[in-house]
């Protein structure tokens, strides 16, 4: 198993307790869908790029986003503190089914961006998740350019032509294109006081 065949799940915070289980984060929509999870793919800080499948034996929800996490042949804090930090994967044939107006972000890299009024503008090349919001990145003109991901802006994905609609802002675009203003209010001379 690679890091292309999978999506990051969740990160270990820290170990809890003395018997083995740590704390960990997800990112998902509903942490409820992964109460039966039976196995996950970590990604140790000390060995980045390199996944090892531990079997789960315990899943406790708890508040938010965090879960108590038990894994087999893990019985004592010793066991469980060198995941601190580590990644959590899934393999992508794993993830949940999506309704057909949603996407993965993974699905639609190198889909053509098809704007309502523009028409083609180029391919989507990444994603980022930003702390404010999470935004697509596509090549326009030799400049990267930035889509904010919200529903008002991104309309649909048409997988079978491999195009993402989008209804962009007038302007959007002249903010990448345009040089910066580097005007200022100088004098020609400098005049000594």
């Amino acid at each position: 198993m690679t890091l292309d065949d999978c999506y990051e799940l969740g990160l270990v915070v820290k170990p809890h307790g003395l018997k083995g289980f740590v704390v960990a984060a997800f990112d998902v929509d509903n942490l409820d869908d992964y109460r039966k999870l039976k196995s996950v793919w970590v990604e140790l800080p000390t060995t980045p790029g390199k996944l090892t499948e531990y079997t789960v034996e315990k899943f406790q929800p708890q508040s938010g986003e965090r879960a108590l996490v038990k894994f087999k042949g893990l019985d004592r804090i010793e066991e469980a503190e060198p995941l601190r930090n580590a990644k959590l994967w899934r393999p992508l044939t794993e993830l949940p089914a999506l309704p057909d107006d949603q996407f993965y972000f993974h699905d639609v890299i190198g889909y053509l961006v098809v704007d309502e009024q523009l028409g083609e503008l180029g391919t989507v090349e990444t994603f980022y998740e930003l702390p404010q919001q999470d935004v697509l990145a596509m090549r326009y003109k030799g400049q990267e350019i930035l889509i904010p991901v919200v529903d008002e802006l991104i309309l649909h994905a048409d997988q079978p032509a491999r195009k993402l609609h989008v209804n962009l802002p007038e302007g959007l675009l002249d903010v990448y294109l345009s040089p910066a203003s580097r005007e200022r209010d100088e004098p020609d001379e400098f005049i000594e006081p």
